[in-house]
C-alpha cells in the first residue's frame, strides 16, 4: 500500500500532461498537516487563472483521490 506522499505524487503525475499541454507544469514540493505544497511552473506560474486551476482542478482531484488531503497551496517559484 502506498503512503500518502506517494499517492499525491502519482495523482500529480497524472495531471501534469494536461498542464503541459497549455505550456505549464506542476511540481510536488511537500505535504504537511493535510496541505499539499506545489510549485506551478511555465505558463502556469504567471497565469491569471492559477487560483481556479489549483482550487477547482488540482485540489479537488487530490482531495477526492487521496484521503488526508485538505488543501493545495502554490509555493512561489522564487522560494
Amino acid at each position: 500500500m502506498e503512503n500518502i506522499e506517494e499517492q499525491i505524487k502519482n495523482v500529480i503525475h497524472k495531471l501534469r500532461p494536461y498542464l503541459q499541454r497549455d505550456g505549464g507544469d506542476i511540481e510536488y514540493v511537500d505535504f504537511k498537516d493535510g496541505i499539499v505544497y506545489v510549485r506551478m511552473l511555465g505558463a502556469c506560474a504567471g497565469c491569471t487563472m492559477i487560483d481556479e486551476t489549483l482550487k477547482d482542478g488540482v485540489e479537488q482531484i487530490l482531495m477526492e483521490e487521496v484521503p488526508g488531503v485538505l488543501e493545495v497551496q502554490n509555493i512561489s517559484s522564487s522560494l
